[in-house]
């Protein structure tokens, strides 16, 4: 039978042991165990308390398990607020005005927030978290990634063994697990803030990685300018006549290279109006939450469930009459899905993936879909996904600190292989953008109809020899 905590048997084992450390000097081992198993089980209790689910409506209950989160993670406000907690829980046990069971700590509320919360090294980090774009742990090592570019932090954790109790307390709280049948665990705060969790025997050692949401909502007018230095003012006309064509996009980029952040400017400049539907495996875009406004519905897949994976999210997705599908990054699962929304016309849909050059963009989705379905014909797949698919291609890549595009291209399909006529390219030994423009005679005249104005400024800008200064 398991041993319960008692207030009585506690106060009365406390007075035990001040006595007979008063007799004996230093106390004894037996002693020492006997209060660790004590503050143990009172440690069991507040966790139950604080792990039950408090509020009366379902958003209530969801900002409390975020203020754990944010306690566990760090966020000083929100462990002053548990902290609020813990003292009212001892209060109820009447055992608040016990001493704390080590030196170490000036109140019994103090040394129960350690255990229970965790001493967390994460918060001198969180106090300079302008810039903050991740939070990368290995082991006892802290990483801080500022313009995608992780350096060393000044600060380490004691030890791995306190990365494990971080960890166990985030899935404590979050009715989650991780041990050694599962091994990765998930949390995502309110903000969008994405929390990824992995354990020894998955990893070589324990690891946490937070990526926080960007609070600054980009425009394409911000990202032209020095500060941002990701495109210039003529490529942000360029890429606004490339959503009022309906063109199908898709960005290349590695991870931290600016992809989200541009994909939400372009979302920004479609029409209110139109029906978005977006399909993501973490929410990170959060349309409604930023563009309140827009006719957008948000799908969250979960491919471990056939239920709610990118199958079934697209086949209801293409019976809610969408305009554009926003794809956060293509996949092995539902890359022949996308393929298909694309070239039944839904224009201007966009997504990601990762690719080395824009030309293997339509060769790397390709195998995606032959993965599922060998009884296709790959010649005439890449052909439609170069034409329907990835009509134009953006890449981007972080350049001298700056999430920058280097490229933009149109894709076609000839004598057999995929090419990409460059558009713009980035020129590194003249730190400057270069506009070829080589477009099609169809994309021309597409332009034309969709937006003459803005084609005729284009035209004008590329006889003027169509070249433009980095920041």
């Amino acid at each position: 039978m398991d041993q319960r905590f008692s207030v009585l048997s506690y106060a009365d084992k406390r007075r035990q042991l001040e006595e007979e450390k008063s007799r004996r000097s230093g106390g004894g081992s037996a002693g020492q165990a006997g209060e660790d198993e004590w503050f143990r089980l009172l440690m069991d209790e507040v966790r139950k308390e604080l792990a039950a689910p408090r509020g009366r409506t379902e958003e209530e209950r969801r900002i409390y398990t975020d203020t754990l989160n944010r306690a566990v993670i760090g966020y000083e406000p929100a462990r002053r607020a548990i902290m609020g907690m813990i003292v009212d829980i001892l209060a109820k046990k009447r055992v608040h005005r016990l001493p704390p069971p080590s030196t170490r700590y000036t109140s019994l509320a103090e040394a129960a927030f350690a255990e229970v919360i965790g001493w967390n090294v994460l918060d001198t980090v969180l106090r300079q978290k302008a810039g903050l774009e991740e939070i990368q742990v290995i082991g006892e090592q802290v990483f801080e990634v500022r313009q995608g570019v992780p350096v060393p932090s000044p600060v380490r954790l004691q030890s791995a063994k306190e990365l494990e109790r971080l960890q166990q307390n985030l899935v404590l709280f979050n009715g989650d697990s991780l041990h050694v049948r599962k091994k990765w665990a998930e949390v995502t705060l309110l903000d969008g803030a994405r929390v990824t969790m992995t354990g020894m025997g998955f990893t070589s050692s324990p690891t946490l990685t937070i990526r926080f949401y960007s609070q600054t909502l980009f425009d394409l007018e911000e990202l032209s300018r020095p500060a941002a230095g990701t495109l210039s003012p003529a490529m942000a006309e360029l890429l606004r006549m490339l959503i009022r064509a309906s063109f199908n996009l898709i960005i290349t980029g590695s991870t931290n290279s600016g992809k989200t952040t541009l994909i939400k400017a372009l979302i920004r400049e479609m029409p209110d109006h139109e029906r978005l539907v977006t399909i993501e495996s973490r929410y990170e875009l959060r349309i409604k939450r930023d563009f309140p406004q827009k006719n957008c519905v948000e799908y969250e897949v979960d491919e471990d469930d056939s239920r709610h994976d990118g199958a079934q999210a697209f086949k209801l997705a293409l019976r809610q009459s969408p305009k554009r599908i926003i794809h956060a990054e293509i996949r092995d699962q539902d890359a022949a899905l996308y393929v298909r929304a694309c070239t039944r016309g839904h224009e201007g849909s966009m997504t990601t993936v990762h690719a080395s050059a824009l030309e293997d963009a339509p060769d790397a989705i390709a195998d995606m879909c032959l993965m599922e379905n060998r009884g296709m014909e790959p010649a005439r797949l890449v052909r439609r996904i170069a034409q329907y698919v990835t009509q134009i291609g953006i890449e981007m890549a972080l350049v001298n600190g700056k999430r920058r595009i280097t490229r933009i291209g149109e894709f076609a399909f000839a004598d057999g292989a995929v090419t990409v006529c460059d558009w713009v390219r980035y020129d590194p030994a003249a730190d400057c953008w270069q506009y070829p423009l080589e477009l099609s005679l169809q994309s021309r005249e597409r332009m034309k109809r969709a937006d003459p104005a803005g084609y005729d400024r284009l035209e004008r800008f590329r006889e003027k020899g169509g070249v433009e200064r980095c920041f």
